[in-house]
């Protein structure tokens, strides 16, 4: 029996993303393989749909898990075009403490 592993789609009139778990991307060991057209925050990365959501789709799928989205849907841009862009190997909760301890903040 195969492994249902959902996802959350946020759209706005010009892209979509799906949002999943950092430590997911890790675990999967396709972290090094997303792009610099997804986000991250905190623990989460947005996934672009167009080629980093299908890496995270692809590697589920070679381990017999199915995916089902949830869509959610904005008619104004996203506001996941604000968050950093992503980046394998960076935390950026540990770049919040840092800028608070270091005054920038």
């Amino acid at each position: 029996m195969s492994k249902t592993f959902t996802i959350t789609m946020y759209s706005d009139p010009g892209h979509g993303w799906g949002k999943v778990r950092r430590d997911v991307l890790v675990n999967l060991g396709i972290a090094d393989k997303i792009t610099r057209y997804s986000y991250q925050r905190g623990d989460y990365a947005y996934l672009e749909e167009d080629c980093d959501l299908t890496t995270l789709c692809m590697a589920l799928n070679e381990r017999d898990t199915r995916v089902k989205f949830v869509e959610k849907r904005s008619e104004r841009d996203s506001k996941i075009r604000s968050y950093e862009r992503y980046e394998y190997g960076f935390d950026s909760n540990e770049r919040s403490e840092n800028m608070a301890v270091s005054g920038m903040a």
